[in-house]
């Protein structure tokens, strides 16, 4: 009996969905969200799914609703009988919150994969989490994907030679930049940051040469663009000749199209992992769209997706 594949999304990622699907060569399910009068909404799937390998498409970002919405189209398809059900989440929620860093706070991160879980999840899809341990949450299979698959070859697309330093701007990126600089074979640099409070930095030091080189900051998210941007004008203070930033997810929230448009970078490179109508002229997008139609297409005929998506296999 041939395998029935469906692709449904949810209200956020839907542009992104229609790629995926277009590139995997389908057309997105029907599925239809109806909303009470008081804000409560419920999803209906509008075709039969029992013995299907379904597919739902949904990022996390906030406001918490597109997670709700996700969690109520995984319930309704486990009770319509759906073979397996893979959670195809391009940006992952909540994933700053990964451990206890100071008392008497939640894990977020934790809980959202414990949610997942006990509404009928059987595997999930993602890319680049803010935190690899999370993958350790889930008591099931998730695919954790790596936009260097895309960032690379846009990287190598500008010519820029053998003038190229890959930086982070905190850190935490340290292991993302040292994959992409051995990689490309090229040095990296370190900002080093304190901060007073969440999305405030008190205080920022470079670790590393930068003088006439081609600076890219590498990243997860760019939310207030606050560190990128303080980074970026380390860089140029340092003496770099140009200062770029590619980061998976742009959350862009607060002064962030302000701050890029008044900071010292050339552009800034995201993905579709969240659905923007971006503000700046520096922002540039690339699509996921192909990396995930491949990923479930992958998924279906058993083939390893490892060696395909993964920098630090490549090294």
């Amino acid at each position: 009996m041939d395998t029935k594949v469906a692709l449904f999304s949810g209200q956020a990622t839907r542009p992104l969905a229609e790629k995926i699907a277009e590139s995997y060569g389908t057309k997105l399910g029907n599925v239809e969200l109806m909303r009470f009068s008081d804000g409560e909404f419920q999803v209906s799937f509008e075709q039969t799914l029992r013995g299907s390998e379904l597919f739902l498409i949904q990022s996390t970002m906030a406001p918490t609703e597109n997670l709700f919405e996700l969690l109520l189209m995984v319930d309704a398809a486990k009770r319509a009988s759906a073979h397996h059900i893979n959670a195809v989440i391009p940006y992952f929620g909540f994933a700053r919150q990964d451990r206890k860093d100071k008392p008497r706070v939640a894990i977020g991160a934790k809980m959202v994969a414990n949610l997942l879980m006990a509404a009928g999840v059987d595997r999930v899809v993602t890319v680049d989490l803010h935190a690899d341990q999370i993958q350790g949450f889930f008591d099931i299979p998730v695919d954790h994907l790596f936009a260097s698959s895309i960032f690379i070859p846009y990287l190598q697309s500008l010519d820029l030679g053998n003038n190229i330093v890959m930086a982070s701007p905190d850190t935490g990126g340290t292991k993302r930049a040292n994959a992409y600089s051995k990689y490309l074979d090229c040095d990296m640099a370190i900002c080093y940051k304190q901060r007073s409070k969440p999305n405030q930095i008190s205080n920022m030091t470079l670790i590393g040469d930068v003088k006439g080189k081609d600076v890219v900051l590498l990243d997860d998210i760019v939310d207030t663009a606050g560190t990128l941007c303080k980074s970026a004008e380390l860089m140029m203070n340092a003496g770099a000749r140009s200062v770029r930033a590619m980061c998976t997810h742009g959350i862009f929230s607060g002064k962030a199209y302000e701050n890029i448009d008044n900071s010292v970078l050339s552009e800034l490179i995201v993905t579709d992992t969240i659905i923007k109508d971006h503000k700046s002229s520096k922002v540039k997008v690339l699509s996921v769209a192909e990396l995930l139609a491949d990923v479930i297409k992958r998924n279906l005929t058993c083939e390893s997706i490892s060696t395909h998506f993964n920098l630090n296999t490549l090294i």
